[in-house]
């Protein structure tokens, strides 16, 4: 269990309560404070951005360094871990005086929020990696139980149980009740995995007693999800028991990720209500990565938007020095400037006029060819079959059908013809757009790893194939498959872009049958040297694996 909520809060202490601090906190600096200190974290990014570059024109790094620390933990917090990885690290190119204890405490901070988002994309060595360099700039305080705990809580995940206790037996020598008990809770854990003989009950659920008595909602949800993996193997009705407080707690701390948490071990759980809590997980799943995407492109905006500013009034000061020598040039020029526009204006109107007059033109030309394209492919395929089923007594049934097929492929190839007018979108909204259309009471789409980056530097005309593959495998799911859960994942890795399709359907029976539509995609794939394979040896469903090379 991620306890992502405290550990901001152990961040942002560490940033705005140290003493003998050498930077003297902006204007800015406070009012982002206190937009921080009222939950109001958008605000708050706005103006530690402002304070940044306040600090950055009085030469005070520290002070820049901090405001940007406080940045990447609110991106953080809003799930944009990988822009957090890079406001932390322009963070800690403004941090050279090692020596000073500011400057260390700062380090100490950024490295455990880039490990916080290391962790949370699964990037574990490197979560690790950046929790001991935040130990190495750590204070002697309450501070570095604090991070041996979290290395040994990456280490557990990572199943390198036995060094995980090295750091936990730090880790539980902490005098603080809560940093206590989350040392017990982890140790506990990584002495079962070690040993599967080995109680850990007594263990955890002192952890639990500790928490509950200090009213931590946050922490008890963390003995909640490890009280019931313990028991999920050996009592599955105490596991579900502690899965549902983890879900109830979760839901009166309005903590999303929690709830996801707890609703994925329900699932697995309790098989009478599957489908109910599966469409609760999807809907909560799909909020919780909607908001962290909005985010990513939020704290996008509101640094171009401070960049922009500042080179607006850059660009004002440039114009006031030349104000005075252009107003006496101009008074030169106003006279032919005044015929020149009025020239310009009356051929700038007869373009304006004769390209209207082309765009018509190009949309009665596109109109006409697309009606050519539908007289011949459509109507003259369906006119065919017709005139074979009235005039042939023992007509062959699957051969019409695959001539149906053939003339649905063909319109459908039509429909989907691009308009050089059309206005770019990105492609990994398309996919996603794509695969959600198939979403119905019956059938519930889950997509994974269909971020922005995936598609850096495909062509379009690469980006097409692949648009075409998936929309395939799609019908054909939804024509054949009698599946009700299908769920694609993408990922790119090894100068390749991965994409595995699975659904929970009847599978493929026996060898292939290619029809026109799977023959499509094979021949797709090999167009942009990819490759598809269909794996027939699942017990139950269909799983597919994708590839095609990256740029």
């Amino acid at each position: 269990m991620k306890k992502i909520q405290f550990l901001f809060l152990i961040l942002i202490v560490l940033l705005s309560c140290r003493k003998g601090n050498t930077s003297v906190d902006s204007k800015f600096y406070k009012q982002a404070r206190e937009f921080r200190n009222s939950n109001n974290t958008d605000s708050a990014f706005h103006y530690y951005n402002l304070a940044k570059n306040d600090y950055l024109k009085e030469n005070d790094s520290i002070g820049a360094a901090k405001s940007l620390v406080n940045m990447a933990i609110i991106q953080t917090k809003k799930g944009d871990f990988y822009g957090s990885i890079e406001t932390s690290l322009e963070a800690n190119n403004l941090l050279k005086k090692e020596r000073d204890s500011t400057v260390r405490s700062t380090l100490a901070s950024s490295f455990n929020n880039m490990a916080i988002s290391s962790s949370f994309l699964q990037n574990y060595d490197e979560s690790a990696q950046y929790y001991i360099k935040a130990l190495q700039y750590a204070n002697n305080g309450e501070n570095k139980f604090i991070y041996y705990n979290n290395i040994g809580d990456v280490l557990i995940l990572q199943r390198k149980t036995k060094l995980a206790e090295r750091y936990l037996k730090l880790a539980i020598l902490a005098k603080d009740s809560i940093n206590y008990s989350r040392a017990l809770n982890n140790l506990a854990k990584a002495r079962y995995l070690e040993d599967k003989k080995y109680n850990p009950l007594p263990e955890l659920y002192k952890a639990l007693e500790i928490r509950t008595r200090l009213k931590d909602s946050l922490e008890q949800n963390s003995s909640f999800a490890t009280i019931s993996d313990y028991y999920e193997s050996k009592d599955k009705n105490k596991a579900l028991f502690f899965a549902k407080q983890l879900l109830t707690t979760a839901q009166k701390i309005k903590s999303s990720d929690d709830e996801i948490q707890a609703l994925k071990r329900i699932i697995s759980l309790d098989s009478i209500h599957y489908l109910m809590n599966f469409k609760r997980f999807n809907a909560i799943n799909d909020s919780v990565q909607t908001a962290r995407y909005k985010a990513k492109n939020q704290f996008a905006i509101i640094r171009f938007d401070v960049e922009k500013i500042k080179a607006q009034n850059a660009e004002k000061e440039v114009q006031l020095l030349y104000r005075n020598i252009g107003i006496s040039a101009m008074a030169l020029t106003l006279i032919g400037i005044f015929f020149w526009i009025r020239r310009r204006k009356k051929r700038l109107e007869q373009e304006k006029e004769l390209l209207k007059q082309e765009k018509e033109l190009e949309v009665k030309n596109t109109q006409l060819k697309m009606s050519k394209k539908v007289h011949d492919v459509v109507a003259n395929g369906i006119y065919q079959v017709m005139t074979k089923i009235e005039n042939q007594e023992h007509f062959d049934k699957e051969e019409t059908l695959d001539e149906l097929e053939f003339v649905y492929e063909k319109s459908r190839d039509i429909s989907y013809e691009k308009s050089d007018s059309e206005e770019p979108v990105e492609f990994a909204e398309k996919i996603f757009k794509l695969i959600n259309s198939f979403k119905s009471d019956h059938v519930n789409p889950f997509v994974r790893g269909n971020s922005l980056n995936i598609w850096n530097g495909v062509s379009d005309s690469t980006q097409n194939e692949v648009y075409q593959v998936i929309r395939e495998l799609l019908v054909n799911m939804k024509k054949h498959s009698q599946a009700s859960l299908v769920a694609f994942k993408f990922e790119r890795k090894d100068d390749l872009i991965h994409i595995q399709y699975t659904d929970n359907g009847i599978g493929i029976q026996n060898e292939i049958s290619y029809n026109n539509g799977l023959r499509n995609t094979v021949s797709r794939m090999e167009t942009i040297h990819g490759q598809i394979i269909f794996d027939t040896q699942t017990e139950k469903g269909l799983k597919i694996y994708i590839s095609f090379p990256a740029p």
